[in-house]
């Protein structure tokens, strides 16, 4: 009997397994009855469509009929859900569910990988598109479980491994069938990022902008290829053409690179899905104007710890508001209309993931469309329209809860995937949590019981003593085994009615039985208990721009602004102007003279104190998330602009010590580097509205030690001689003439964007600033222009200039150098701080720059040095920082002077400007006063209260019973050339 009993349980499980056509030689074939009707529940069609008492009827793993009128046919096996509450189960489209890890690249001991190790395919390995995951997918059952528990029925995985991906699976959760069954979709997707793969130790790219370089790069090789133009087989390329029409999901891990991801997208017309961070509260107006759909996970931070007033001070104000601002992310979202599904991400545990999410309702995000973002919004998203509700045709994937699925104290007691039953929690155990008063034998005692389902448990007390004690409740019945001098052993019981009254037996130490009861407690005064135990209010701190300290809550306006009786430094032919007044109006220098008058402008007495120019500053790399692209000789289809930090602190700071504008360089990683970027600097402005507009185009190139690698031990790559470096220009301004003049037949060319950059260069319509120390290299590199006859606009740096004055102002060439830096390492043991007097002497337009975070702050200062060594003149050493900076960035019609029809781009100094003691009291920026001393004052003040309120919230989190965390000091980045840095 027992084998027969076997063999028909064999059959059973496989004739579950089998698919429809397979044939079956192994008994009679099994068909199992899968009609089950839903009655009597409220239903969640979608999130908008709900039916009370309605009726679910589905059939072979998908719903046949929903409403509330529904003849449920002969044979349906009938499950009577009354008072329960049936949704669609959740989706996750941003997951690596079931795809086994990479393999890391082992490490290789005789240097950096600069080729690529794949034969067949591009030549960077970290473009992978054709990657399917289908080959290393098994599908998990504990993490299904987690995911099923969770009240997810469907998650879209995928390799979480390179820049280009591959594409994704749709996967059911289910458990009880076989992937063939499970696998919805073989190419739900496409995904990028802007991260490396860890199989290869390739070294491009090296940062974020050789990221997005790479992709376009990408992307214009793809077009090319499509059209037939490759003369070899790219099977990477083919199957970035054949993914081009999936979704594109593109993972993000901040919201400055939501917006790089949508910017590269943008340009080549293709709208990505982004998985964003969290943080997209920070900027929403520029996130909802991406378009983007989103995918945004809920890990919210904990509090800081911040008990020990030490460490608490180390705190940065934004990494403490980010504590507090971050549950209302959803809420921000969901109020300024970006559509968006949630992921559980970045998540330690799914367990948490319905805390986090009852944390951002109870902070405003609205209930229903929380069940959106984790239903019909994501089915949307993937274009699949049986995933996510309940209508007919669509996959039986449901939970059934005993409440609202985002109430903390619902129960979800089963989630049905392709119509298989999965239990959560038993279904059949009654909730009979809650405070009762038990009595045995005329004696009182208190039973509290909590928790869900079979899980449920019991404190019993008797006035303050707690009774140790085990409890457990099953089919109505109640066991309770007593380990304390309480006189009985153990109790039975059963529930006799629906208010959860309780009877049974308790029986004592030698076997006697007497009765027991219990009943819940009747709340008194309970309409004034609920207003005393009401939740204190969520509060939210507003969001500045940036969201840190000093941050702007609103944006400086252009105003109409009349500086009377200063004296004003021109940086013109004028030079100083004693008593005079200037008129701002509509963000440019409008009158200057004297007893000026305005209409409704706001009037600044400037009597005894100094009006310039904003200084300029043509070397620095503030404001910047990467600084250097070093993994190849030439990084020359990188820009700057993609980098833009507009959060960097280092921002304000310049403000307050009157720079208004800069050009924020390449690093000297590589002889050809990076594209410029030229901003102001427009504090709390997004990274776009600080660029220039049709701002002049720049190049860095380099010279000396960094180049060739003469400081790294596993430098590979060519150049290693400055002999080489000459070698290597020659060759890449040949290659440009080349493509050029392939450009010019008309022929179809391969659009190359480091050559479209060097041809630039050769048509003049890009200038490049060269870091430089070494005479001989910089003889050598006018020597080059001059034979691909362009000219270099700049050399910066140039402290072996006073060598080569002469040459310079024949060929040109303006000097961005130091005050009086030298000998800081072995190619500037001949620096002199004369240097920049003598160039000026010889015909040179002379600046001086920062190339340093601090130095940058106080270039008034640096410009005054130039009087003590060299003998400069006032005008001219101011000059140095203000119209020669602005004319070797060739924006000296705009900026640079104070001049009538320029930009509105001034300092108002307490003192004279090359002082010591003078301190920038009004920075103005087009005619917007991005810092005021007086306002800097305020500033201080409110962070010291607002962090002062922050740590008492955190202390109050802690207090009660709240996860914190230690604080840790944040490291702050210092970029000069030299600086490398990994993406």
């Amino acid at each position: 009997m027992r084998k027969l009993l076997l063999l028909f349980s064999c059959m059973l499980a496989f004739s579950m397994q089998a698919q429809d056509y397979f044939p079956t030689d192994a008994g009679v074939k099994i068909t199992d009855n899968t009609l089950v009707a839903f009655t009597n529940a409220t239903i969640y069609v979608t999130p908008e469509k709900v039916i009370k008492k309605g009726t679910l009827l589905i059939e072979n793993g998908k719903v046949t009929n929903v409403g509330r009128s529904i003849n449920v046919p002969k044979g349906a096996k009938i499950v009577d859900l009354s008072g329960k509450t049936i949704y669609p189960s959740f989706i996750d489209l941003y997951s690596d569910f079931g795809i086994k890890k990479p393999n890391r690249a082992s490490g290789n001991s005789r240097g950096t990988q600069y080729a690529a190790s794949r034969e067949g395919y591009y030549w960077n390995d970290h473009i992978r598109p054709d990657v399917n995951p289908i080959k290393d997918f098994s599908f998990d059952s504990k993490k299904a479980k987690d995911l099923i528990n969770a009240g997810f029925g469907v998650v879209n995985t995928h390799m979480n491994d390179g820049i280009i991906r591959g594409n994704g699976l749709l996967i059911a959760l289910n458990p009880n069938s076989s992937d063939a069954y499970r696998i919805l979709d073989t190419k739900s997707a496409q995904y990028l990022s802007f991260n490396k793969s860890v199989t290869s130790r390739q070294a491009y790219p090296g940062s974020r902008m050789g990221a997005m370089a790479l992709l376009r790069q990408t992307y214009n090789d793809a077009n090319w290829y499509a059209n037939g133009n490759m003369k070899n087989k790219d099977l990477a390329l083919e199957a970035l053409n054949s993914n081009k029409n999936l979704v594109q999901i593109f993972e993000t891990s901040n919201l400055l690179d939501a917006l790089r991801a949508d910017k590269v997208g943008d340009e080549f017309g293709i709208q990505y899905t982004i998985v964003g961070s969290g943080d997209e509260f920070e900027r929403i107006a520029d996130i909802k104007n991406t378009n983007a759909n989103f995918i945004i996970p809920i890990n919210f931070s904990n509090a800081y710890d911040v008990s020990n007033p030490l460490l608490a001070q180390q705190i940065s104000l934004r990494d403490m508001r980010k504590w507090n601002q971050e549950p209302s992310n959803l809420k921000v979202l969901s109020e300024n209309g970006v559509n968006f599904a949630l992921t559980t991400r970045s998540l330690k545990s799914v367990k948490s993931f319905h805390k986090n999410l009852q944390k951002a309702i109870k902070y405003g995000f609205d209930s229903k469309k929380a069940l959106a973002s984790l239903t019909t919004i994501p089915a949307t998203i993937i274009g699949n329209s049986n995933i996510g509700n309940l209508n007919q045709g669509s996959y039986a994937n449901f939970i059934i809860t005993s409440g609202d699925i985002f109430d903390a104290k619902t129960t979800i007691y089963e989630n049905w995937i392709q119509g298989d039953k999965n239990v959560i929690n038993d279904i059949s155990i009654k909730d009979i949590t809650g405070n009762y008063m038990l009595s045995v034998n005329n004696k009182s005692y208190d039973l509290t019981i909590s928790g869900k389902g079979a899980k449920q448990t019991a404190v019993i007390k008797l006035g303050d003593k707690k009774i140790k004690s085990k409890f457990s409740f099953k089919d109505n019945w109640i066991s309770i085994t007593l380990n304390e001098d309480s006189g009985y052993t153990r109790m039975m019981g059963k529930i006799i009615n629906p208010a959860n009254v309780m009877q049974g037996a308790a029986f004592d130490t030698l076997g006697n039985e007497t009765a027991w009861s219990a009943s819940k407690k009747v709340k008194k005064d309970s309409k004034k208990k609920s207003k005393k135990s009401k939740e204190q209010p969520v509060v939210v701190l507003p969001v500045s721009y940036p969201n840190l300290g000093f941050g702007n809550y609103s944006l400086p306006e252009t105003k109409t602004i009349l500086i009377k009786n200063v004296t004003v430094w021109t940086s013109e032919d004028a030079g100083i102007l004693e008593n005079t007044d200037v008129l701002l109006e509509n963000g440019k220098i409008a009158k200057i003279g004297k007893n000026l008058k305005a209409r409704r402008a706001t009037e600044i007495d400037g009597t005894g104190k100094h009006l310039t120019a904003g200084i300029v500053d043509e070397h620095s790399h503030i404001a910047a998330s990467a600084v250097n692209e070093w993994a190849q000789n030439s990084s020359a289809e990188v820009t700057m602009e993609d980098v833009i930090d507009p959060n960097d602190i280092n921002i304000y700071r310049n403000l307050s010590g009157g720079t208004t504008s800069s050009q924020i360089l390449h690093g000297s990683a590589n002889p050809i580097g990076g594209r410029s970027a030229i901003i102001k600097l427009k504090w709390g402005e997004n990274a776009e509205n600080m660029i220039y507009d049709n701002s002049p185009k720049f190049i860095k190139f380099a010279l000396g030690e960094n180049v060739k690698q003469s400081r790294s031990p596993n430098g590979t790559r060519f150049p290693q001689t400055r002999m080489g470096v000459e070698q290597m220009f020659t060759d890449y301004f040949t290659r440009a003439r080349e493509y050029e003049a392939l450009k010019k037949t008309g022929k179809p060319y391969r659009k190359d964007d480091e050559m479209e950059t060097l041809v630039e260069i050769l048509n003049g319509e890009r200038f490049i600033s060269c870091h430089s120390y070494v005479q001989s290299e910089i003889n050598m590199l006018m020597k080059v222009a001059e034979k691909f006859n362009f000219k270099v606009n700049t050399f910066t740096h140039i402290l072996e200039g006073y060598k080569v004055a002469d040459k310079m102002a024949a060929h040109g060439v303006g000097g961005s150098t130091f005050s009086d830096w030298w000998a800081y390492k072995y190619e500037v043991n001949d620096a002199i701080p004369y240097n920049a007097a003598i160039m000026h002497n010889a015909g040179v337009t002379v600046a001086i720059n920062s190339d340093d975070r601090e130095m940058s702050r106080r270039l008034n200062q640096e410009a005054a040095k130039t009087m003590k060594y060299g003998g400069m003149s006032e005008l001219e050493a101011w000059k140095t920082v203000t119209i020669n900076p602005a004319k070797l960035l060739h924006i000296d019609d705009r900026v640079g002077s104070i001049k009538e029809g320029k930009d509105a781009d001034v300092v108002l100094w307490s003192h004279h400007p090359m002082s010591i003691y003078a301190k920038a009291e009004k920075t103005i920026v087009d005619g917007r006063i991005f810092f005021d001393r007086k306002e800097d004052i305020k500033k201080r003040a409110a962070i010291k209260e607002e962090k002062s309120r922050l740590i008492n919230m955190m202390l109050n989190e802690k207090m009660n019973g709240g996860k914190t965390k230690v604080p840790m000091k944040r490291a702050d980045r210092d970029f000069h050339c030299d600086t490398l840095e990994e993406i």
